[in-house]
């Protein structure tokens, strides 16, 4: 295929992404900054946070039955009418959210109703991180995956950058206006977004690899079945590898900005600030992570960052607890460049080889979204943890290396199909039959 293309594509691909991530991540930062005393008013602020926390990981529940319905559309009808559908549902979700009542005006209500939108939003984004990556990854040359999948990936940086770019904005209102008026604005803006993204989804073209697996005569008839049948061993070890990198990038997103502001009383434009910083080099790292993989191996790259992050969980607690500007940032971005960023730069492409065309929207989509629930509650998983050890960090550290070890185990024993080429109309099943190993 064409340079110009290809970079169509992926153009299409990862401007569509951004804006679901965007509506996605807007929560977790409203869910640290003002949805504890919007939504779930206590005089405990740790209570209120957590309850707040409890509802972000809400939609990370909805997130499996996304990949499931929306990995069976992907499978069976399209990636692109799956990819269509969850950019509606997530973007509406987000709307509404910026237009409902408060706890003041609406008491029990406005927490359901919340709840309710933010199970919306996780249905949508539990079928979009398949999607945008086979989009881009089916129409690459083999020798190119690692790169032309990171650039999709790069979308969830600038997803939070533009999340946390808007949300720095409007914290510079007074605090009466913040919460009165201002932390709508985030959610509102999505519907022009949602506008923008259809527009451009609407260009791409269906992947190469799907019309073929369309043209088999033994293609699946439930993907999911399949997908079961014939790789559960990839299926369980692509979960348990993605663990570290969602409840990581949960842990830095959404945990330690609540735990900076309301437990170590940290001006909270300091973490915002390192936040945007680590987007805006994340959303650089990406691709060029993507670049290296090609050469050394996308799971080679994926055990770095699976094994970072152990290593650095301990030290980055200790750098928050200094409270000091320069050594919160430095934690911040380099913890999230070289552990989480780094995983999720090559994980689509590393994870794509593990299934075949057939059924692979669905087992990139179970992958993700089995594992992201774990990483969906672990902000509340940290505060507990936070709880327990008298509001000193050292249980949630200890937390985050453990699962670090997982999912470095996990990565290490699948078995994958780097760099081998579609079979084209052989049977699934032959061919699934038995795993390669790199």
């Amino acid at each position: 295929m064409p340079k110009s293309s290809m970079r169509k594509i992926a153009a299409a691909s990862f401007a569509g992404a951004v804006m679901e991530w965007y509506d996605f991540y807007v929560f977790g930062t409203a869910s640290a900054l003002v949805f504890g005393r919007l939504f779930f008013p206590s005089t405990d602020p740790l209570t209120a946070m957590t309850a707040s926390f409890a509802t972000f990981g809400v939609g990370f529940l909805a997130r499996p039955l996304g990949g499931i319905v929306f990995g069976h559309i992907g499978d069976k009808i399209g990636r692109k009418a799956s990819l269509l559908a969850t950019l509606i549902i997530v973007g509406l979700g987000t709307f509404l959210i910026g237009l409902l009542p408060v706890y003041e005006t609406a008491g029990f209500w406005a927490p359901v109703m919340l709840v309710v939108l933010r199970l919306l939003q996780g249905f949508g984004v539990g079928g979009e991180y398949g999607g945008a990556a086979l989009m881009t990854i089916e129409h690459a040359p083999m020798e190119k995956r690692g790169f032309w999948g990171s650039v999709p990936q790069s979308a969830a940086s600038g997803g939070i950058l533009l999340a946390t770019a808007v949300f720095a904005l409007v914290t510079l209102l007074p605090q009466e206006e913040l919460l009165s008026w201002g932390w709508r604005i985030p959610f509102l803006i999505s519907a022009i977004m949602l506008v923008i993204g259809l527009f451009i989804r609407l260009q791409i073209e269906e992947t190469p690899e799907f019309k073929r697996s369309q043209e088999r005569a033994d293609r699946p008839k439930v993907p999911l079945f399949s997908l079961v049948r014939q790789h559960p061993r990839n299926l369980v070890l692509a979960i348990g590898s993605r663990v570290a990198e969602n409840v990581s990038a949960n842990i830095i997103n959404t945990f330690a900005l609540g735990y900076l502001t309301s437990s170590l009383m940290v001006d909270r434009s300091v973490p915002l600030t390192g936040m945007i910083l680590a987007s805006g080099l994340g959303f650089i790292a990406c691709p060029i992570f993507g670049w290296l993989s090609d050469r050394v191996g996308h799971r080679v790259l994926y055990l770095c960052g699976a094994g970072f992050l152990m290593l650095a969980a301990f030290p980055f607690f200790m750098l928050l607890e200094t409270k000091s500007t320069a050594l919160i940032i430095l934690a911040i971005v380099v913890v999230l460049t070289f552990g989480a960023v780094l995983m999720f730069s090559v994980q689509a492409t590393f994870f794509s080889e593990l299934f075949e065309p057939g059924v692979r929207y669905t087992g990139l989509s179970m992958a993700a979204q089995l594992s992201a629930v774990v990483g969906g509650f672990t902000p509340l998983i940290a505060s507990r943890l936070l709880a327990a050890g008298n509001g000193t960090p050292w249980y949630v550290a200890a937390y985050m290396a453990a699962i670090a070890l997982l999912s470095l185990v996990c990565a290490a024993m699948t078995s994958a199909r780097e760099h081998q080429p579609d079979p084209g109309p052989a049977s699934i099943a032959a061919v699934g039959a038995g795993e390669a190993t790199e």
